[in-house]
């Protein structure tokens, strides 16, 4: 069955005509359900880290936040830390960021919540049907609410060649352990120029896989289960991530981590900003990052399966722009896989407002 999938054409650089259009697309399709009165509303976003300037713009945010309290909702909007060095490590770091990137509650409405805590380990875990993942751990609220919002900006990745809603929940919306599981199966180590013994890792271990010697964090091969805790405790990044991962496994786990989490929630509206569409995601560009083809607009469906095949779509009408680039089009695989595991259709109804 088709899903559908609205677009607002769009090629300025003005923020209020962006933030007006999406404002008419929410309001004239039909999208947002009708919400409980005072209902919590979280909203996935991701501020990218301190030198990309392409993220997703503080207006943008605006513009949904007003739409939902008009519908006398209590939204918030949210991340998770990152597993990688750079200021979205920890959320103190990470709300300075926010804040200096506009995304403070007098700019946009509505408070910004960094959902896994301090250092990205706070949160349940959850077991899950899958031969790739046994269990995840995803921030506390996830199973408690019922609506979900998940904005997207729109780039290519270094892995799947393209970034868009499905990567922002499996990725966006996991703790760090979670992260790592995701990205690696093979067991992280200790970078010992790094490491201080301060014992962190060692108390976060679940398998006692961990102990100090020389005055260095020891990671034990045979009894480490690939968890990532240890990730998690360390505060000096002593701790390797090994991005080495057979890539065909890497898609299949963030499919299967994103159907997880959007089956926990009954109402969910995907939007996807097709602005400034570079050729590395928000996590490692900059402001000489290659834009990649040009603007196209505002994309929204209940339906995130559909929503990211119809902007793949109108992103490569005349040519494959994530395979030239990038090289890769494992983005198809992800969405074929994403489909079979009932995340969504394929097969849309694209709607121009």
């Amino acid at each position: 069955m088709k899903s559908d999938v609205y677009f607002a054409k769009l090629r300025t650089n003005d923020p209020k005509e962006k933030a007006s259009a999406l404002a008419r697309l929410i309001d004239q399709t039909g999208l947002v359900p009708e919400y409980k009165k005072d209902e919590i509303v979280p909203v996935k976003i991701t501020i990218g880290d301190s030198q990309c300037v392409y993220n997703l713009r503080p207006e943008m945010v605006k513009a949904i936040i007003t739409a939902l309290k008009k519908r006398k909702t209590r939204p918030f909007i949210f991340d998770t830390n990152v597993i990688y060095t750079g200021e979205r490590l920890n959320a103190v770091d990470h709300l300075t960021l926010a804040n200096n990137k506009g995304f403070a509650h007098s700019r946009v409405g509505a408070p910004f919540i960094i959902a896994d805590g301090v250092f990205g380990h706070d949160g349940k875990e959850h077991q899950i049907e899958s031969d790739h993942i046994d269990k995840v751990r995803l921030p506390s609220f996830v199973g408690m609410m019922d609506s979900l919002v998940v904005l997207s900006h729109i780039t290519g990745h270094i892995l799947a060649g393209y970034a868009g809603a499905i990567k922002n929940v499996a990725m966006g919306m996991s703790c760090k352990a979670s992260k790592q599981v995701q990205h690696s199966s093979l067991k992280p180590s200790v970078v010992k120029d790094k490491c201080t013994a301060c014992g962190c890792c060692v108390d976060m271990c679940p398998v006692s896989a961990i102990s100090l010697k020389n005055d260095k964090a020891l990671i034990d091969q045979n009894r480490c289960v690939g968890c990532g805790e240890c990730l998690s405790a360390c505060k000096f990044d002593a701790i390797l991530v090994n991005w080495g991962e057979d890539i065909l496994i890497f898609y299949k786990r963030m499919v299967e981590v994103a159907g997880l989490i959007l089956s926990k929630f009954k109402n969910k509206l995907f939007v996807n900003f097709a602005f400034d569409i570079t050729k590395e995601c928000d996590c490692i560009s900059n402001k000489n990052e290659k834009i990649i083809t040009h603007d196209l607009g505002i994309l929204a469906s209940t339906d995130a399966v559909s929503l990211d095949k119809a902007t793949i779509d109108l992103i490569n009408k005349d040519d494959d722009v994530f395979l030239k680039e990038q090289g890769k089009s494992g983005y198809r695989k992800v969405l074929e896989y994403a489909s079979q595991k009932g995340l969504g259709s394929i097969d849309y109804n694209l709607k121009t407002i």
